[in-house]
């Protein structure tokens, strides 16, 4: 039966990797973040090198998968696959801005592998201050297995984050939005101010201080 359009296959997903292993390159990492937009937490990235691509779970953008979904997969990963995680935090947003924090958790993860990588495959146009050689794919967790790895372990290890703020801070709804501008969220911060997990330097609220 023939695949329908604009459906990807295992194949699909492993040209790039395919293509630096060509190119003489022998360990590749895919890297992806996750909390960008959020106003409170940590940005997260993920660094995997993919050993077997055996899965038995769904493995693809985590935006396009369930909750349920994307545990699965990281379990999934976790066992077939090189994992670095590196996050940086609130404080580091504030102080660098949320790009180089960004490229700070980003380096932190490939920091993190127990093999340093040979290539990387980074999603979106990321210039991390690594020396290692790199492709820059927009939307690459729907053209790398790598990058959609790391784009489910980095989701996945932020959220889980979030429900652990949750419970010190729970007037705020972390567990259910992670930091992300919900109504909900605003109407907290409006109520309550800024707790100390909240990003000073980021989104409609600026500078403004908790009890301002």
């Amino acid at each position: 039966m023939p695949r329908k359009k604009n459906q990807k296959s295992k194949k699909d997903t492993l040209f790039y990797e395919k293509k630096a292993a060509r190119s003489g390159y022998g360990t590749v990492a895919g890297i992806d973040e996750a909390g960008r937009g959020p106003l409170a937490g940590p940005v997260v990235a993920a660094a995997v090198t993919v050993r077997n691509t055996d899965f038995t779970e769904r493995i693809d953008d985590s935006k396009k998968l369930t909750e349920r979904m994307r545990e699965r997969a990281f379990l999934d990963i976790l066992n077939r696959c090189d994992v670095g995680i590196g996050a940086a935090s609130v404080g580091d947003i504030d102080r660098l801005n949320i790009h180089n924090a960004t490229l700070l958790a980003m380096k932190r993860a490939i920091k993190e592998l127990d093999e340093e990588p040979d290539y990387l495959l980074i999603d979106g146009r990321m210039d991390v201050p690594v020396p290692q050689p790199r492709t820059c794919l927009v939307n690459g967790e729907s053209l790398s297995i790598s990058i959609a790895c790391a784009s489910i372990v980095a989701k996945v290890f932020r959220d889980r984050l979030m429900i652990d703020e949750d419970r010190k801070y729970s007037r705020y709804g972390f567990r259910k939005h992670k930091g992300y501008g919900t109504r909900e969220h605003m109407d907290a911060i409006r109520r309550y101010g800024l707790c100390p997990i909240h990003r000073r330097t980021f989104g409609p609220f600026g500078n403004r201080r908790k009890g301002q």
